[in-house]
């Protein structure tokens, strides 16, 4: 079905023509932003997510009076698609790809980006979204990449653009930095070297300062050691090696693993150590100690180098509180050797690691090998030079390369940046004129990280990218940053067709102030720069498009996963905020991860995930889709993904849901068929008296108000509840309750034939709305339905021509639901008091259900009396439930009465207790909390009546509310024959009367029988309208006393046609199924019989075989036979020769 309406879409061009029915209509604008993903993967269940519930959104915008422009996007540039080519090509350094041209590296780039755009479009479009995928937009594009230069040249002339050094998580498997955010995509467990080191101080050398690290091969490159200027120190003399050593005393058991053991005694801690000296971190500021390597002692700023200094950010959790610090490998190590002085801004760091992560020559004993393969050699060196205290393992979660899959290290890289921080108070303000769902992803995790955001590094050493515009000489004292093509061949008179670096770095420009030339400085953008550059530079901006995308800025919605609050989320935030001081969005939803079953990241090679398409072809895109926006996952929380829930759709929303349209339709041509046309009507609709018409109405009313609420406020999550209790309410009690009703078997024939078509009318009104409704939701199924249901309207000729493609648009003559505007609520079928009505009739029957499980009692059995005791109800529930549908009850439960007990009446049916609400309570009355809890407890019913009706409970010089107390009533009615159980909140109780006498078992065994001829019409596959004779065959007579008993109920349920004895069929009966069955203990043979003619006992065989022959229907219509036997005529008359 959904293949086939996929194929429908296409060549009737659908999404092409709502889009242009709306233009058409000039309907304003809905702006969405499609954050662009990369086509070098295949799309998973986080893409598909993604995906539904933008779809959603912009549906419902093109069904709610908006015209919404949805361009598909693709991520060209960047390390994703440069780490296939390396590995393509086995290159693994920078060298290589400059030895093979920068040309033919990003030939092959450019080669592989769009690998997987078929199988992208087929699976977005098989999911039923509906993007532009033949006016897509690509990073890659010259007009993209334009665009990216002329916000660079933006912010370049706000002076928001510097050049720096900044420590960054470096990917050696890639040879680029990247961003904290990508950092943090890959972590694993791992065992690393844990070592303590010693740094004999310089006017002491018996004394050294131990310092602990993970990470042994940045020790070449320490310049300093780090204390806490609070924290305190000692000196000790260690027992074992008679050494000196400075340590914080909090951290002694990093020397002496066994203080931190539970059996640890302090006293023989004089048995490992003395200590000789305290004294606070600021101390040992400005000590000098002698380094461990000497590669960097003689320069021209070593002088600086290899003394204490002090910062907070020294912790005691774990180490010896000294902390040794190589600026050029840790963040918070630059910048506390920055802050002291130890290095200089704008000035080179020590740092002998190459791009590749391998040592330099400097370091001779691991030149050319990777940091992360040196640990081995210089530890053992460090222990050769007895500078090695202790060594150990410790396993701890390290980040790894997300691409490369090799450990990251943090390496100082020259790198251009965004002044973030000059502008950083004006995000977090802009940040508040949005609206996030949820909430609190806003307001806790992206609002800390913008309050603590840094100036950005949007720099990366690569080559497939858009390359930073600026042009300088070497030294960087002279640059120009170019923000257009057209501005770049007037300064260099050289016009280019592509922006790639194979093509600008030919390019040169002469300074017009020194006359040298300026060539284009090294780096490419980031690609998340790009990214946040996608408002603008889909549009072209501002080239063209300028008055659209300005009308359009900011968007009215963007929809990405958790993980980009530190990627697209914020690079959209900041460059919206640094060009034009406004957000980049209005409204944002934030989806969760989507985990493999039992809780694991979803992995091919784990093969932990059923696949997608399997999926979508064994399910449907639509249960797919409902099961995702249903998830916590819509929430930004986690979903383990079951197959089991998408199967959960179906059966509790599709299948009900179908089968509900499905009787529409099969009662409609039994309508039909009937020589009534249907024609939908809504003065039928609004006319009927009927209590459940108008209570589905208000119900379907009711639904629409809520879709339309929760959509505007973007919680797609409460939508999908809604629906499948919705589609019960349809199936389980509307169309169940009128069954016989809408199949036209209610009262006589004109009188049935006439309510049938009322609820039908009644029906049909509710399934098109509710088709329109879940239009954006489940785009598929509301497709199949409408089709079928525009053809009883009118207009339905009207799309003929191709009038089914133009405006004005409305069901039956639009060719598409999707065509069509989302139905309003109206107010006045709201009818709360018969929603409420109907509530209260469904908790009665479900409270009799239960009642009738506990006593064992079947359904086909009749109970005398159903009573229901309210603690508080309004009248109009009651004369709804007494009134228009009592009928519903009594069919529904199989009793012969059902009654409201009343107030007065109350207390000899039930007792009101009354719990004090502790949650609102205790923290009131604290410790008189006990107390009042006692004294309410012991209220009787008369005096918890009183307090619910005067609305307080004054205990001593306590008074308290009533709506504090929650009220509960249980049933005393004395008597065996009662069974009675109530709802959760206390507020109903159901009570059955379950004396069963003869009469009640008689009408029990009635209800078998007629159970057992309707299985059997069943299986003979009969129609409504087909007519049959029933008969039974028995050992004694008890059943033929069952229907003599219980005469009218057989005659109203098969339309005055009793089954009958066996001994009356006529031998010339034909019999259509027979089957024997218990009943009441009994075995009972039943036959349904095609109808004859009976005749008289004593009329004359020849003429018994000629009425034997005729048809029922033959017979004249003034009921009179006549015929010719043996030469002689004989005229029979209904009633007296046959029947």
């Amino acid at each position: 079905m959904e293949e086939s309406i996929c194929k429908k879409w296409e060549e009737e061009e659908a999404f092409k023509n709502q889009d242009k029915l709306s233009i058409e209509r000039g309907d304003e604008e809905f702006t969405f932003y499609d954050g662009p993903p990369f086509a070098t993967g295949l799309p998973h269940y986080g893409h598909i997510l993604a995906g539904t519930i933008k779809d959603t959104v912009t549906r419902y915008a093109a069904m709610n009076g908006k015209t919404v422009s949805r361009r598909a996007g693709w991520d060209c540039h960047g390390l994703p698609v440069e780490y296939e080519i390396d590995k393509k090509l086995e290159i693994t350094h920078r060298d290589q790809v400059l030895e093979m041209g920068i040309e033919k590296y990003n030939a092959e780039c450019r080669s592989i980006v769009t690998r997987y755009t078929k199988e992208w479009e087929r699976t977005v479009t098989r999911m039923g979204r509906w993007i532009d995928f033949k006016n897509d937009y690509k990073t890659l594009d010259p007009s993209f990449m334009e665009s990216v230069w002329w916000v660079f040249k933006q912010l370049y002339e706000k002076n928001l653009v510097y050049q720096g050094f900044k420590v960054m998580p470096y990917s050696t498997g890639c040879t680029t930095p990247i961003s904290n955010f990508e950092a943090g995509l890959n972590y694993k467990d791992v065992d690393d070297p844990a070592i303590v080191v010693n740094f004999p101080l310089i006017d002491d050398e018996a004394v050294a300062l131990l310092a602990w690290t993970t990470t042994p091969w940045t020790l070449p490159s320490n310049l300093a050691l780090c204390v806490h200027p609070e924290f305190e120190y000692v000196k000790i003399l260690d027992k074992k090696t008679e050494k000196l050593y400075i340590l914080a005393k909090s951290r002694l058991s990093q020397l002496y693993p066994a203080m931190s053991k539970k059996k640890w005694k302090p006293e023989k801690a004089k048995e490992l150590y003395e200590v000789q000296e305290t004294f606070i971190g600021k101390d040992l500021v400005g000590k000098r100690y002698r380094p461990i390597f000497d590669y960097f002692a003689n320069t021209a700023d070593s002088k600086e180098y290899f003394r204490v200094v002090s910062d907070k950010y020294v912790t005691d959790d774990a180490g010896t509180g000294v902390v040794h610090q190589a600026p050029a490998f840790g963040e918070d190590d630059y910048r506390v050797c920055l802050a002291h002085g130890i290095i200089t801004k704008g000035k080179d760091i020590p740092c002998p690691i190459d791009d590749n992560g391998w040592f330099t020559d400097l370091i001779e004993p691991v030149k050319g090998v990777h940091v992360k393969k040196a640990d081995d050699t210089l530890i053992k060196l460090m222990d050769d030079n007895g500078r090695l205290v202790s060594k150990d393992k410790l396993k701890h979660s390290y980040p790894f390369c997300w691409r490369s899959d090799t450990p990251l290290i943090y390496k100082a890289v020259p790198s251009w940046f965004i002044r973030v921080e000059d502008f950083r108070d004006k995000i977090v303000e802009n940040n508040k004129k949005t609206y996030w769902v949820p909430n609190n992803v806003k307001e806790v995790r992206f609002h800390n990280w913008l309050t603590d955001a840094r100036d950005w590094a949007v720099s990366r050493n690569r080559f497939w990218g858009t390359p930073i515009p600026i042009w300088a000489n070497e030294d960087l004292s002279e640059m120009v940053c170019i923000g257009s093509i057209d501005e770049l061949e007037e300064l260099s008179g050289t016009r280019v067709e592509d922006l790639h670096r194979e093509t600008v770095d030919k390019v040169t420009i002469t300074s017009k102030k020194s006359g040298n030339v300026l060539r284009r400085i090294d780096e490419v953008f980031d690609c998340w720069f790009e990214s946040g550059s996608m408002p603008y530079a889909q549009l072209h901006y501002p080239f063209e498009n300028k008055e659209r995308f300005e009308k359009g800025f900011p968007a009215d919605f963007i929809a990405e996963g958790l993980d980009q609050t530190r990627g697209w989320f914020y690079t959209l935030m900041v460059l919206s905020t640094a060009l034009f001081d406004k957000p980049a969005f209005k409204n944002l939803i934030v989806n969760g991860l989507v985990l493999a079953e039992d809780g694991k990241k979803m992995s091919k090679r784990l093969k932990n995930y059923p696949d997608p398409n399997l999926v979508i072809q064994k399910y449907g895109a639509d249960a797919l889709r409902m099961y995702l926006i249903n998830s916590p996952v819509v929430r930004a929380e986690t979903l383990r993904f079951k197959e089991q829930g998408v199967l959960g759709v179906v059966k509790e929303v599709f299948l009900p849901w179908y089968n509900a349209f499905r009787f529409f339709l099969q009662n409609v041509e039994r309508m039909e068929e009937r020589g009534t046309k249907f024609v939908p009507s809504k003065e039928k609709v609004l006319g009927t008296a009927n209590a459940t018409d108008v209570w589905i109405s208000a119900a379907t009313q009711g639904l629409i108000k809520f879709v339309h609420e929760e959509m505007n406020a973007y919680r797609l999550y409460t939508v999908m509840p809604a629906l499948v209790r919705y589609v019960t309410q349809l199936t389980n009690w509307y169309v169940r309750l009128n069954r016989d009703r809408l199949k036209g078997m209610e009262g006589e024939e004109k009188e049935a034939e006439n309510e049938a078509e009322v609820g039908l009318q009644v029906l049909y009104d509710v399934l098109l709305d509710v088709t329109i409704l879940m239009g954006p939701f489940t785009p598929f199924i509301t497709e199949y339905f409408y089709q079928e249901l525009r053809k009883y309207q009118p207009s339905y000729a009207d799309a003929a021509n191709g009038g089914g493609k133009s405006n004005p648009v409305f069901p039956g003559k639009s060719d598409s639901v999707h065509f069509l505007r989302l139905p309003p609520y109206d107010e006045s079928r709201l009818n709360e008091s018969t929603v409420q009505a109907m509530e209260a009739l469904q908790a009665i029957v479900e409270q009799g259900r239960t009642n009738r499980e506990r006593r064992n009692i079947s359904l086909r059995t009749p109970v005398k009396n159903v009573v229901a005791i309210f603690r508080n109800v309004s009248d109009n529930i009651i004369d709804g439930i007494t009134g228009p549908l009592k009928k519903y009850i009594l069919s529904e439960l199989n009793t012969w009465d059902f009654t409201v007990v009343t107030k007065t009446e109350q207390h000899d049916w039930v007792t009101l207790s009354l719990t004090p609400n502790f949650t609102v309570l205790g923290k009131r009355l604290g410790k008189k909390m006990k107390a009042c809890s006692a004294a309410v407890k012991a209220l009787t019913h008369d005096d918890a009546m009183k307090v619910m009706a005067e609305g307080k409970l004054v205990l001593n010089d306590l008074e308290i509310d009533a709506a504090d107390l929650l009220p509960r009533l249980a049933f005393s009615k004395e008597g065996e024959e009662w069974e009675a159980s109530g709802i959760p909140d206390g507020s109903l109780v159901v009570g059955i009367d379950c004396t069963q006498d003869d009469a009640i078992l008689s009408a029990g065994k009635a209800r078998e029988l007629m159970n057992a001829v309707q299985r059997l019409r069943k299986s003979a596959g009969l129609d409504l309208k087909d007519i049959v004779e029933v008969f039974f065959h028995e050992e004694g007579n008890e059943i033929e006393n069952v229907v003599a008993n219980n005469l009218n109920m057989f005659t109203v349920k098969f339309k005055g046609a009793a089954p009958l004895p066996q001994k009356f069929a006529e031998s010339w009966a034909v019999t259509l199924l027979s089957e024997t069955v218990e009943i009441g203990g009994s075995q009972v043979e039943v036959s349904i019989c095609k109808p004859c003619l009976s005749a008289k006992d004593d009329l004359n065989e020849k003429v018994k075989n000629v009425l034997s022959t005729l048809d029922v229907d033959a017979v004249s219509k003034d009921n009179v036979i006549k015929c010719n036997v043996d030469g002689i005529d004989f005229v029979l008359n209904e009633n007296t020769d046959y029947w």
